[in-house]
């Protein structure tokens, strides 16, 4: 099979496109970055922004399916910039869907797009879309999932997977951070806390997306719908937190902050930032205070029924795993 696979070059991209190379499958990589650890694998990598049409275009030509990783993620920054990445972007990946008539696309959605700032606990996908969001990332996400679900048909199959918080090695994001914030003595968790959330193993995240092409077609019961994607076991936030830390070498986090100061120096310092027009991100947005002071999991039964989905990789298995890497290369980084 050949396969585009947009974000090739990032986390869970690289992840996706490692394992269709292992398979045999052909695969394609477009990203805005170079994407070096790709050639050895036999990826063919493209340069190139999503944003814009026709590099999307030549990544496609020829291609059997196309797995849309690429995207804006992030608690923090202007409208314009997750709307170009995460909205004209994914219309992008379907017009050359349809234009190169490329059959079957899975799109990378979040959870977030359903998460209003409550707690969600074993919620399923008929969960509706959230009605208010206090970032422009769910937002964005919630527009272009609706997009790909609209464009499912005879002529092209789309089905959206919602992976929730992805770790393991390879994370320059998520993981790095928590150790940057728990070094600088910036890291605080929400009181009372005890609230649980979803995680997800990269690999598992990766082999859910494999998963879903393999059984993407017209017609099929995956088609035109969205699953939640994770382990399937639901830990506490602080729990996971210091799990993190203890491989990072570092001691736990036990200082807390009430969700009423969290809130309210959240919103202090977001109205800061766009005040004086810092380049850098807040130190707290109220989209990370939602986030660490509700819980959010999730029945992922419909993935287990429709895609053949298990998380192979138990969280235990994932953070030794991540410890062997950040010895051998994250810390260095």
């Amino acid at each position: 099979m050949k396969v585009l696979v947009t974000g090739g070059s990032g986390f869970l991209g690289g992840a996706v496109s490692k394992l269709l190379a292992q398979r045999g499958d052909e695969v394609v990589s477009l990203a805005r970055g170079e994407a070096p650890a790709l050639a050895a694998l036999g990826v063919r990598h493209v340069q190139g922004d999503i944003a814009a049409l026709e590099p999307v275009l030549e990544a496609s030509r020829g291609m059997d399916a196309v797995i849309h990783v690429a995207g804006k993620a992030g608690d923090w920054g202007t409208l314009d910039e997750f709307y170009a990445a995460n909205v004209a972007g994914t219309d992008n990946v379907i017009a050359a869907c349809f234009m190169n008539a490329i059959p079957r696309l899975v799109y990378t959605s979040t959870p977030s797009v359903v998460h209003e700032g409550r707690d969600i606990e074993g919620g399923n996908e008929s969960l509706p879309y959230a009605r208010r969001f206090s970032s422009p990332y769910p937002r964005t996400k919630a527009l272009a999932e609706q997009r790909v679900l609209k464009a499912n048909g005879p002529d092209l199959a789309t089905v959206a997977l919602r992976p929730h918080l992805i770790f393991g090695p390879g994370d320059r994001q998520l993981f790095p951070r928590i150790v940057a914030r728990r070094r600088a003595g910036r890291l605080r968790f929400i009181a009372p806390g005890g609230k649980r959330i979803d995680v997800t193993y990269i690999d598992n995240a990766a082999q859910a997306h494999l998963d879903a092409l393999d059984r993407l077609a017209p017609g099929a019961a995956l088609a035109g719908h969205a699953y939640f994607i994770s382990q399937g076991q639901p830990v506490v936030i602080e729990q996971m937190v210091n799990q993190l830390l203890q491989v990072a070498g570092l001691p736990p986090e036990q200082r807390t902050l009430s969700e009423r100061n969290a809130r309210l120096l959240a919103g202090i310092l977001e109205t800061v930032w766009r005040t004086l027009r810092l380049s850098s991100d807040p130190p707290l947005t109220r989209f990370l205070v939602e986030q660490l002071s509700t819980s959010h999991w999730f029945d992922i039964s419909a993935a287990k029924r429709d895609l053949g989905y298990q998380p192979r990789v138990t969280i235990g298995e994932g953070l030794a795993r991540l410890s062997e890497w950040w010895i051998r290369e994250g810390r260095k980084s």
